[in-house]
């Protein structure tokens, strides 16, 4: 294994076990079993670098998963709301089953999500192609106002958080039902109106802030 991966790879086990903020850099290094103490600069140049790296190793297989999965929509073979619900969770629930630092990644990345402040803006806006499509093809299901309160990156967060936890209590037997039953909860998610109550909310809401 050659330097870079060695370093992203015991990131990869700590930022999963520890949470980003327990870990520095020279731990990372040290449990890398790397001795250069300027291959971690030379390669990342500092902690931003390193999860941008970390995140891209499995971003390339996500994006190809999803775009065949939205190519398959798009062809009609399935164009339902189910089969865009598959095409958010099955590229990403695939990584529960990839030894390469799959269930790592899916902890990191909730890690990531769940903050006040985030580390990376990319993983925030989640901007891969494949999700900016995926965003448009699920846009006409949306309720309006589900749509101005941000409910496809409601349902995006919720599926990382739930396959974070799948994946700290790993091992299963399976994670067929597991992921079965999650892409049923998007599907009813993303397809759910607002209420009346919140609907009313989210124009006193606006009317405030125009105001």
């Amino acid at each position: 294994m050659e330097t870079r991966d060695r370093l992203i790879a015991a990131a990869e086990q700590l930022y999963a076990a520890q949470g980003i903020d327990a870990v520095s850099l020279r731990e990372i290094q040290r449990a890398s079993g790397v001795k250069n103490a300027a291959a971690m600069q030379y390669h990342f140049g500092d902690r931003a670098g390193l999860l941008t790296a970390l995140l891209d190793k499995h971003s390339r297989d996500i994006e190809q998963r999803r775009h065949a999965l939205l190519d398959r929509y798009e062809n009609g073979a399935s164009t339902d709301i189910r089969a865009l619900a598959e095409a958010l969770v099955l590229p990403l629930a695939a990584k529960l089953a990839d030894p390469d630092g799959g269930e790592a990644y899916l902890r990191i990345q909730a890690d990531l999500l769940n903050r006040r402040q985030p580390l990376l803006s990319e993983v925030l806006e989640n901007s891969g192609e494949s999700i900016i499509r995926w965003r448009n093809l699920v846009e006409p299901f949306l309720d309006p106002t589900a749509a101005q309160l941000h409910r496809r990156f409601v349902v995006f967060r919720f599926v990382v958080s739930e396959l974070a936890r799948r994946a700290a209590t790993a091992p299963h037997t399976s994670d067929r039902v597991f992921i079965s039953q999650l892409i049923d909860l998007v599907a009813a998610m993303l397809q759910t109106p607002a209420s009346d109550q919140t609907r009313q909310l989210a124009e006193q809401r606006r009317e405030q802030e125009t105001a």
